[in-house]
Parts: C-alpha cells; sequence; structure tokens
C-alpha cells in the first residue's frame, strides 16, 4: 500500500483521468481537486480545475 501523503499531483491526476474514463464524475473532480491543491502553479491549478468540474453545480432543475 502506498503512503499517501507520497502521492503527487500527477498521481491524483493520473485517478481523475481513470474515474472519468469510467463515468465516475464526482470521483474523477474529487481526485483533480486533490491534483490542482498540490500544483505550485495557479495557472496550472486553474486548467485541472476546469478540465474536471465539479458535476453536482452543473445539475438543472426540472419539473
Amino acid at each position: 500500500m502506498r503512503d499517501l501523503a507520497a502521492l503527487t499531483a500527477a498521481d491524483y491526476l493520473n485517478g481523475a483521468r481513470e474515474m472519468a474514463s469510467a463515468d465516475r464524475p464526482y470521483l474523477a473532480h474529487l481526485l483533480a481537486e486533490e491534483a490542482a491543491k498540490r500544483t505550485r502553479d495557479p495557472a496550472t491549478a486553474a486548467g485541472i480545475r476546469a478540465t474536471f468540474p465539479d458535476p453536482t453545480t452543473d445539475r438543472e432543475e426540472s419539473d
């Protein structure tokens, strides 16, 4: 088992891509958010967040 503290932004981003491919958008978002937090460059972090937006905010109400 890997030490979670030793995981890098790239590790989390790879996990996010895997979850997105598996049609698990919320898990992809959570992993991408952790990748963004571990990224020093604000522009790169913003790009990660834009690529994996929170799927719960995209929902539209219908009657």
